[in-house]
């Protein structure tokens, strides 16, 4: 039994030994791990090293996504050119009741609506070929003068922040270049940490206002081209609902008019 258990001394103690290195080295690749992990920069640390042009960038982030929520609220055909009312207009034009049209539409905050009741009150009876198209058409064109620069400025904002936001981040790393030459100056290249936080400064701010002013750039043609579509479905139902009362008007008209060369039955 002695001499089994000293024959096999020598195997225990290497696979001691293997075993020992193993968890050693296990221990200074967890190490090395967690070091790399702590040496790992999170967002915050990125914001933070773009220095003092972070926090204007930062408003402006804000308020281009409080804006894209306040006019996809805002530009929404419900609010523009609801369905309803432009069907129900239509059907009163149809049949002449130019008065039902009017208060019907007056009792609508929409843009449809309030341009209706102001625009329908122009219809002249008088000029039962036309029912004063041109006078309806010109208020029509008053009311857009009127309302739409309402609507346009909240859109228009998104260009201003899309134009200044670069520009602050320029000024960032123009800031952050001056305190690397400074850092370079000073210390002759001797200390590498102040020169890299000085020039991630420089590069971040660019960064951060390029982030900033693409998605507005965006923002501005997409709500702008919704505002104008908008507009147009609710100018295109005011046409149809005079064409509907024009035709009404003159159907005798039209129905007395027969086709040269085609003869009577």
């Amino acid at each position: 039994m002695k001499l089994t258990l000293r024959s096999k001394m020598p195997w225990l103690t290497l696979a001691a030994f293997a075993l020992m290195t193993t968890i050693v080295q296990a221990e200074e690749a967890g190490a090395d791990a967690a070091a790399g992990e702590d040496k790992q920069q999170t967002l915050w640390d990125l914001i933070a090293a773009g220095g003092w042009a972070m926090w204007p960038l930062g408003v402006f982030s804000v308020c281009m996504i409080t804006l894209a929520v306040y006019n996809a609220m805002q530009l929404t055909r419900k609010k523009f050119a609801p369905t309803l009312l432009r069907q129900s207009i239509l059907s009163h034009m149809g049949e002449v009741r130019v008065r039902s049209a009017i208060e019907e539409s007056a009792e609508s905050p929409s843009y449809l609506g309030r341009m209706m009741a102001t625009a329908l009150p122009h219809v002249d009876a008088t000029e039962p070929e036309t029912l004063g198209r041109e006078k309806v058409e010109d208020a029509v064109a008053d009311f857009a003068v009127k309302e739409n620069p309402s609507y346009m400025s909240w859109v228009g904002y998104f260009s201003v922040i899309a134009q200044a936001s670069p520009m602050v981040g320029l000024l960032g790393t123009v800031s952050g270049m001056i305190k690397a030459f400074q850092t370079l100056g000073i210390s002759g290249g001797s200390d590498p940490a102040k020169l890299a936080a000085a020039i991630s400064e420089a590069l971040m701010t660019t960064a951060t206002g390029l982030v900033v002013a693409i998605p507005c750039l965006f923002c501005f043609y997409f709500f702008k081209n919704k505002f104008n579509k908008l507009v147009t479905e609710a100018q295109d139902a005011m046409a149809e609902s005079m064409d509907a009362a024009i035709s009404t008007v003159n159907a005798d008209q039209q129905l007395a008019k027969v086709p040269e060369g085609i003869a009577e039955a």
